[in-house]
C-alpha cells in the first residue's frame, strides 16, 4: 500500500510540474505546435511510402485549407471589428487536413477549399451569443461529405505509423487542457463499441465466434482515428459543456456513435464527425455560460504586486462560487498567449451584477501582450467574458474543508467563503495561505469576516492577525508541514489553488486526503 502510494504521489508530482511547463504555452500556441509537428511527420512517412497520401497532395490539400481558412476568417473578424488569430485558422486547416482525403486533382482541391470555408463560416454562423455550436473542422467535413462536394471523410490520420505520435502529442494537449481523463472515457466507449461492433459483424458474416479479440483492440487503437479524434476535436473546449459530469456525459455518447457508424438510409453513415457534431449539440444543451459583457467600474490594489478589478456585468451571467471565467481583452499584436485568459470569480453569485476577478500585477520586465492591455484598460471600458466553467466547487453536503491557496490563488475560496457568509451555510473550514510575505496576504478583511480557521505561511509574522488565524512560525509549506498543521487532514477534501509546482511538492500529504480537487494556473 506505501508503494502504491509513493508512486500515485511521484505521478502527481510529475503531472504538476509537466503543466508548469506547458502553462507558459497559450492552448492555441500548443495545439498549433503538436498539430504542425504531427504533419511535418506525416510528410516524412508519406515520402517514405508509409502513409496513402502522396507527399504532394498532402502540401496542396494544406495550402488550399490555409488559405480558404485563413481569408474568410480575416475578412469575418474585420467585419465584426475582432483581431484576427492566424493560430485558430491554422489549427483549423490542420485539424481537416488530417480528416478529409488529400487530392491533387482540381475537383478534390475545391471540395478541400470549400470545406475549409465551411468550417470557417460556421464559427460566425453557427453560433450563439459569441460562442460557436459546433466544432468548425467537423462541420466542413460533414458538409461536404454527406452532399459529395468533390472530397470526403478518410480520417487517413488513423494508420499504424502515425499511432504512437498521435498519441504523444495528443497527451501534451491534453496535459494542458486538463482533459486526460475525459478523452480516456471516450476511448475506453469508443474501444470496447467498436470491438463489440467487429465481433458482431463477424458473426454475421459467418467468421464464427473466435474472433480475436487482441488483434481487434490493436487495429481499433492503431487504425482507427479515435485518439486524433478525442486529444485534437474533443477535447477543444470552446464546444464542451462547463461541468465535468456534462462533460463526460458528451465524451460517452461520441465514443458509442463513432465506435459504431450509425448508417442513415443508404446516403450516408453518422461516421466520427459526425458523431462529434451530435455530441455538440449535447453539450449546447448543457452549457450554462454565455457570452456576457462586462463595464469596467474600478481597479485597485489589494497587494503591493497583485489587483482587482471590478466590474458592472450587461446581460446575465451565471456562475458557481469557484468558478473560473475566460476574459478576451483585444489588443494589437497579440503575443503566442493570444487574447484570452481564465480568471478565478473573486466575487459570490450572490454579489451579482458586481463582479470582481484579480491577477499578479508585479513590475515584471517582460510583460505578456494580454497583461499589457489588461494594466491599460480604464473604467468604462467594455470587454467580454466568453464563458464561465471548472468544478472547482464546494461538495455537497457537511464534508470538512481544507482549502489550501498560494498568493493570489486565493481568489475561488474568497468567493466561496463569501458565498457560504451570504447564504447562511454552516460549513467546517480550514484555509492554509501561503504567501512570499505578509504584505502579499490578499483580502485579509473579506476573509476575517467569514470566520474561518486560517493558517498563514509567510517567511515574516503578520502583524494583527485576526482571532482566528495563526502564523506557521516562518516553516516552508511542503508535505510534512501540511500535516502538522493539519492534523484531521484525512477526513477533510482538500481544495488546492496555486502553482503546480506547489501542488507537486504537496502531493504525498494529498494522497492522504478524503478527496482531493486541484486548480493550478501557470501566470498570465
Amino acid at each position: 500500500m506505501r508503494k502504491s502510494r509513493t508512486v500515485i504521489s511521484a505521478f502527481l508530482a510529475l503531472r504538476q510540474r509537466v503543466l508548469a511547463v506547458l502553462g507558459g504555452i497559450s492552448m492555441y500556441r500548443l495545439v498549433l505546435f503538436a498539430l504542425a509537428g504531427l504533419a511535418v511527420i506525416a510528410l516524412g512517412l508519406s515520402l517514405a511510402g508509409l502513409v496513402g497520401p502522396t507527399a504532394g497532395e498532402i502540401l496542396a490539400s494544406f495550402a488550399a485549407l490555409a488559405v480558404s481558412i485563413s481569408v474568410v476568417d480575416a475578412v469575418a473578424q474585420r467585419v465584426l471589428r475582432l483581431p484576427w488569430r492566424i493560430e485558430s485558422s491554422l489549427v483549423t486547416a490542420l485539424i481537416l487536413l488530417f480528416v478529409l482525403q488529400p487530392s491533387l486533382t482540381p475537383a478534390g482541391l475545391a471540395g478541400t477549399a470549400l470545406a475549409g470555408v465551411l468550417a470557417s463560416l460556421s464559427k460566425y454562423l453557427i453560433a450563439w451569443r459569441g460562442r460557436h455550436i459546433l466544432n468548425p473542422a467537423a462541420f466542413g467535413a460533414a458538409v461536404v461529405t454527406i452532399l459529395g462536394l468533390g472530397t470526403f471523410s478518410a480520417w487517413w490520420v488513423g494508420t499504424p505509423w502515425l499511432a504512437p505520435f498521435v498519441a504523444l502529442s495528443g497527451l501534451l494537449v491534453l496535459w494542458r487542457t486538463e482533459k486526460v481523463r475525459l478523452v480516456l472515457l471516450f476511448l475506453v466507449a469508443a474501444i470496447v463499441v467498436s470491438v463489440l461492433r467487429q465481433a458482431v459483424q463477424a458473426q454475421l458474416f459467418g467468421f464464427g465466434l473466435d474472433l480475436d479479440l487482441g488483434g481487434a483492440l490493436v487495429f481499433t487503437l492503431t487504425q482507427a482515428p479515435y485518439l486524433f479524434l478525442g486529444a485534437f476535436m474533443l477535447s477543444e473546449p470552446l464546444t464542451l459543456p462547463p461541468r465535468r459530469w456534462q462533460q463526460y456525459s458528451v465524451a460517452a455518447v461520441v465514443g458509442v456513435l463513432a465506435g459504431w457508424p450509425i448508417p442513415v438510409g443508404s446516403l450516408f453513415t453518422l461516421g466520427q464527425e459526425r458523431a462529434l457534431l451530435i455530441g455538440n449539440l449535447l453539450a449546447f444543451a448543457f452549457a450554462l455560460r454565455s457570452s456576457v459583457r462586462l463595464v469596467l467600474t474600478g481597479r485597485t490594489f489589494v497587494t503591493p504586486t497583485a489587483q482587482e478589478l471590478t466590474f458592472r456585468t450587461k446581460g446575465r451571467l451565471r456562475f458557481i462560487a469557484g468558478q473560473y471565467l475566460e476574459l478576451e481583452v483585444p489588443h494589437r499584436n497579440p503575443d503566442a498567449r493570444g487574447t484570452r485568459r481564465e480568471f478565478s470569480i473573486v466575487s459570490a453569485p450572490a454579489d451579482l451584477p458586481t463582479l470582481r476577478i484579480a491577477y499578479k500585477d508585479g513590475d515584471q520586465k517582460h510583460p505578456s501582450s494580454y497583461k499589457r492591455a489588461l494594466k491599460a484598460a480604464e473604467p468604462g471600458a467594455v470587454l467580454a467574458v466568453t464563458g464561465t466553467w471548472g468544478d472547482f466547487v464546494l461538495p455537497r453536503g457537511r464534508t470538512p474543508v481544507l482549502m489550501v491557496a498560494a498568493g493570489i490563488g486565493v481568489t475561488p475560496f474568497v468567493s466561496q467563503l463569501r458565498q457560504l457568509r451570504a447564504t447562511g451555510a454552516e460549513r467546517d473550514v480550514v484555509l492554509v495561505y501561503v504567501a512570499s510575505e505578509s504584505a502579499e496576504l490578499a483580502f485579509r478583511d473579506e476573509l476575517a469576516a467569514t470566520g474561518v480557521r486560517t493558517i498563514v505561511f509567510t517567511r515574516d509574522e503578520p502583524t494583527d492577525l485576526p482571532p482566528h488565524w495563526t502564523w506557521a512560525q516562518g516553516i516552508r509549506l511542503d508535505a510534512p508541514g501540511l500535516q502538522r498543521v493539519v492534523p484531521d487532514l484525512a477526513a477533510r477534501h482538500a481544495y488546492i489553488s496555486g502553482p503546480p509546482r506547489l501542488i507537486a511538492d504537496l502531493a504525498p500529504a494529498l494522497q492522504k486526503a478524503r478527496a482531493v480537487t486541484t486548480d493550478a494556473f501557470a501566470g498570465y
